[in-house]
């Protein structure tokens, strides 16, 4: 597994968790590195908060793509692992230039294999496939960024 594989699963890890317990993401993330670091283990790969720092401040417009392209699911319903990759695999398909987009979901669809229910991985796959459809046409920018 690359480093950036390891990467996104760290990243899904505190992007669930903080959904789950209804945290800041900021707030797990600084919380895991402690206790990384008072167990005496290394520091995270740093593209674990780049994920998690661009997930939360595009986050907004992430679920309003994800609400609106998840033909009959609302956010709500899917499974939060499912959220959680979703708002991964969107970040990286539409602000990640350096990540190619075949990339990005490939790597996004492998979690939800991994971590998630049977369907989870076809659900991904057409929902990132959709978004990168429409990507030329999508407002991506620093003006969707949330505070």
């Amino acid at each position: 597994m690359s480093a950036r594989s390891k990467a996104r699963k760290r990243a899904l890890d505190v992007l669930y968790e903080a959904d789950i317990r209804g945290l800041a993401a900021a707030d797990v993330l600084a919380a895991t590195e402690q206790r990384r670091a008072d167990e005496g283990q290394a520091s995270m790969n740093a593209y674990v908060a780049e994920v998690v720092d661009g997930v939360t401040a595009h986050r907004a417009y992430i679920d309003e793509l994800l609400a609106s392209y998840s033909m009959g699911w609302t956010l709500e319903r899917m499974p939060a692992v499912d959220r959680a990759i979703l708002r991964i695999g969107a970040y990286e398909l539409l602000w990640r230039d350096d990540v190619p987009d075949a990339v990005a979901i490939a790597e996004a669809v492998a979690l939800a294999q991994d971590l998630s229910t049977d369907e989870s991985s076809s659900f991904v796959n057409g929902l990132l496939g959709r978004l990168l459809e429409l990507k030329p046409r999508l407002a991506v920018g620093p003006d969707t960024a949330t505070a």
